[in-house]
């Protein structure tokens, strides 16, 4: 039998987690004095009252190795296969961490998503596809994903990509200063920014314009990601070409270990494309 196992930085909640097929690795967060475990004692309501109302900067870290081992470790000792998927190692040490701690164990295969969120959904997806593989075959599949996937986002500041230290001093000044909105993704595993477009609106309709530039591939689902309120993203999807709608079946409010990189109020959308 094969199990999936996927750290929280794929914002998958645990009511999904069946039609996932999958289980959830949390990822741990610090806010405050107060450690929680991602998605499984922290609520959407407590997390965002401490970041707004009292201002408290999270810090996110790896998750229970511990735990983690002993699960595995059981499985495979009853036979199982297991696949760890993994946020991108270029923004977290949880895949790392986590290769080293099942390193020679034949029956374990750790991938390193090389994104976040909604990407890791749809390469969980993937996955699941191709359950009746060999581990090396979903590996290439997944691998061969992994470049087709694109995130666009805009975050209504970049206070919290900078802080936790997932964007650079430059680009922090870019977007903050010169208050150009820039267009955040992944290049190469790492957060970067894709672009800038003067004032909101010319941010939407870059990344509305982006599934038909990219060439959208039908086969997958448009992952329609936002923080706290879904106002802009509404917006963004009023703004996209409704031949599109049909694959915008997902809209998810991120889990509070990426949120509290984003900070409230970002939005954007995961797709894979064919270019």
């Amino acid at each position: 039998m094969l199990r999936l196992l996927v750290d929280s930085g794929s914002s998958i909640k645990k009511e999904e987690l069946e039609k996932y097929n999958a289980e959830l690795v949390p990822l741990k967060i610090l806010l405050g004095e107060t450690e929680y475990l991602d998605g499984e004692n922290l609520s959407m309501d407590e997390f965002y009252h401490q970041l707004i109302e009292e201002k408290i900067f999270p810090k996110t870290s790896l998750p229970n190795l511990g735990d983690l081992e002993e699960k595995v470790n059981a499985y495979t000792n009853a036979g199982d296969e297991v696949i760890i998927l993994t946020i991108s190692s270029e923004i977290s040490g949880s895949c790392n961490a986590i290769r080293m701690l099942f390193e020679g164990n034949s029956k374990v295969r750790v991938l390193d998503s090389r994104c976040a969120v909604g990407g890791m959904r749809l390469i969980v997806d993937e996955i699941n596809n191709n359950r009746d593989k060999s581990l090396d075959e979903i590996e290439e599949k997944v691998n061969n994903l992994i470049p087709r996937i694109k995130i666009m986002a805009i975050p209504e500041t970049l206070e919290y990509l900078f802080r936790g230290g997932r964007l650079s001093k430059k680009d922090w000044i870019l977007g903050s200063i010169l208050k150009i909105k820039p267009i955040i993704g992944f290049i190469e595993g790492k957060v970067k920014v894709l672009t800038k477009k003067i004032g909101l609106k010319m941010g939407m309709q870059y990344i509305a314009n982006a599934l038909k530039e990219f060439d959208c591939d039908e086969n997958y689902e448009i992952i329609a990601s936002y923080t706290y309120k879904k106002d802009n993203l509404e917006k963004l999807i009023d703004m996209t070409d409704e031949k599109y709608h049909k694959q915008i079946k997902v809209y998810d409010n991120l889990d509070p270990a990426i949120a509290c990189h984003w900070g409230p109020n970002a939005f954007g959308y995961v797709f894979v494309g064919n270019k």
